[in-house]
């Protein structure tokens, strides 16, 4: 893959993950709950993934107990827990602030890998998480970029996700996916977790109806789903094309491309607060990524 391929690539990736942002604000807009949408956000990536899979002659699958293992752990701590958190949090919150929030997940990963004994200490990215928090601080103060005090909560809320995204990055990077690649994995685990979540949306009177008419909150599940599936397979190929480290820069694109499709698609505008939280995000972001990373973005932006 050329150098130009490849970046048009992870700008199209970026793009697409950072719409995922708005789009999921207009999901939940009509009052749909966390497990219905999680389980067709399931449903939607098993028929993509799987499709993907079927063109490169992966299927049928024949999982060891080891391997189901994998998809248990992925549907719980990688979807079910922190798309939970995120899809009531962005009944409350801006998108621009979701999007935001998003990028605190190598400030998570970065404590839990000394925990795990994964990575060292280092004073650079110490100094990165501390903006991180500082980032968070500035998320939270009422007045500054939320509205009123008792949305402070929801930004709590909204770090969840990034959280458990933190944790399992460290769990997959030192214990590895049992001999599945990313997309058997996803793929495994929507299916998975498809199942589990099903009973929780037909209990909690969360289910919701596939038939027609559709509105706008059907149509952000639908979109967003799909965009997660395509890019996801996209971002696999990209690593196995141009390399993790290249591939690690998404994170900003993400981010940053979720704050402007906000503005673009619901209209959004913030305060001076909100692009102080960003700025400090980034930099807090660009600190504490592992030392090979870094370089990766230097010489990408060459």
């Amino acid at each position: 893959m050329s150098r130009g391929a490849a970046l048009l690539a992870l700008l199209a990736m970026g793009a697409g993950w950072g719409m995922t942002i708005p789009l999921t604000k207009l999901a939940v807009s009509t009052g749909y709950g966390h497990f219905g949408l999680i389980f067709w956000q399931m449903v939607i990536g098993v028929v993509i993934l799987g499709a993907v899979l079927v063109v490169r002659g992966r299927l049928p699958l024949r999982p060891t107990r080891v391997q189901v293992g994998v998809w248990l752990l992925i549907a719980v701590i990688g979807t079910i827990i922190p798309n939970s958190a995120s899809y009531q949090a962005a009944f409350h919150l801006p998108a621009g602030i979701m999007a935001i929030a998003i990028s605190t997940v190598p400030m998570f990963a970065f404590p839990i890998a000394l925990i795990l004994g994964a990575d060292r200490f280092g004073w650079t990215r110490m100094t990165g998480l501390l903006c991180g928090l500082a980032g968070v601080v500035i998320l939270s103060a009422p007045g500054l970029t939320l509205s009123a005090a008792a949305l402070s909560l929801w930004v709590l809320v909204a770090l969840i996700a990034p959280f458990f995204y933190g944790i399992e990055g460290n769990v997959v990077a030192k214990y590895g996916t049992a001999g599945l690649d990313p997309v058997q994995v996803l793929f495994g685990a929507s299916a998975l977790g498809a199942v589990l979540v099903l009973p929780l949306a037909l209990i909690s009177g969360q289910w919701i109806d596939p038939r027609p008419p559709y509105d706008i909150a059907d149509l952000g599940l639908l979109l967003t789903s799909s965009i997660h599936a395509v890019v996801y397979a996209g971002y696999v190929a990209l690593v196995g094309r141009a390399g993790a480290v290249f591939s690690a820069q998404v994170a900003y694109l993400v981010t940053a491309f979720g704050v402007i499709w906000s503005m673009l698609i619901l209209g959004e505008r913030y305060t001076g607060g909100l692009w102080i939280a960003l700025a400090v995000m980034m930099l807090g972001l660009f600190l504490v990524q592992p030392r090979e990373v870094r370089r990766g973005l230097v010489g990408a932006g060459a």
